[in-house]
């Protein structure tokens, strides 16, 4: 596993949280493109623990139509990599929790690595998660960059990765261990069928064996509470997503704080 400092906001939520972490993904500059921190702030007064912000792609090829749409809709609204680190800017004044950049290569490799890195830092973020950045690039042109500026790279696992793949990813990996709950996009909804079953107790074994040294969250089709408390069962916490983002979809921003509140405390 990956060290990065101790003051990591990541590294002090896993540390000193004992029930079930909830991690809420949203899309920067949706619903409106100013509503960025907005929204962040009504899912830190509705406690959330952490929050994903989506970086909006015109490919986002990980994504389902929900997540997808959203994004479509920020760039349209004129969403950029500078303005998100624009409206960050001064968000460690408002919000305490670990915040995440989820995205792709691309976006970053045009806003230039290093410059990504130190921006993440200078606004405060704690980690990233990039579905397509492969491992094997990650450790030999990114890795040095990102452990310059104690920033977390998040990796995923789906119920395709063998153990030794694994245990490879999890070495790279760190912060958590992003467990993809099923082969597919963002979006569809969680059943605990057999297959699934089966690999999230592989990935307690592994963890239990010390195969995996990182926290486990799970995420991809976790919608409502019932689907949230099955995947806490076997990690030590959860990711929502394309619910959040569809809960918002068409909030004027007056709305958020309430629209926020009466989804998350619907998961509580």
């Amino acid at each position: 596993m990956t060290t990065i400092h101790v003051h990591n906001r990541i590294n002090t939520l896993f540390a000193e949280k004992k029930s079930p972490i909830l991690s809420v993904y949203c899309t920067a500059g949706f619903p409106h493109l100013e509503d960025t921190v907005p929204v962040l702030e009504a899912l830190q007064d509705s406690g959330v623990d952490m929050v994903e912000i989506g970086m909006p792609f015109s490919d986002p090829i990980a994504d389902g139509q929900i997540i997808q749409e959203s994004s479509t809709q920020a760039l349209l609204s004129g969403m950029t990599t500078e303005l998100l680190f624009a409206q960050l800017g001064n968000v460690r004044s408002r919000v305490q929790m670990p915040l995440v950049l989820m995205g792709y290569v691309n976006p970053v490799l045009q806003y230039g690595i290093e410059r990504f890195a130190a921006s993440c830092a200078e606004v405060g973020i704690d980690g990233v998660i990039l579905p397509d950045l492969p491992m094997e690039v990650f450790v030999k042109e990114w890795q040095p960059i990102f452990q310059r500026y104690n920033l977390h790279h998040i990796l995923l696992v789906t119920p395709q990765t063998s153990d030794a793949r694994i245990a490879m990813l999890d070495e790279v990996s760190s912060g958590f261990l992003y467990a993809v709950s099923s082969a597919g996009t963002t979006g569809g909804a969680l059943s605990m069928d057999d297959a699934r079953t089966t690999y999230f107790e592989r990935l307690q074994r592994l963890r239990r064996e010390k195969k995996i040294a990182n926290h486990i969250m799970i995420g991809f089709g976790i919608h409502d509470k019932a689907s949230f408390d099955a995947a806490c069962e076997y990690a030590d916490g959860a990711i929502i997503g394309s619910a959040f983002v569809k809960a918002l979809s068409g909030t004027s921003p007056e709305q958020i704080q309430s629209k926020v509140q009466g989804f998350i405390s619907g998961l509580r």
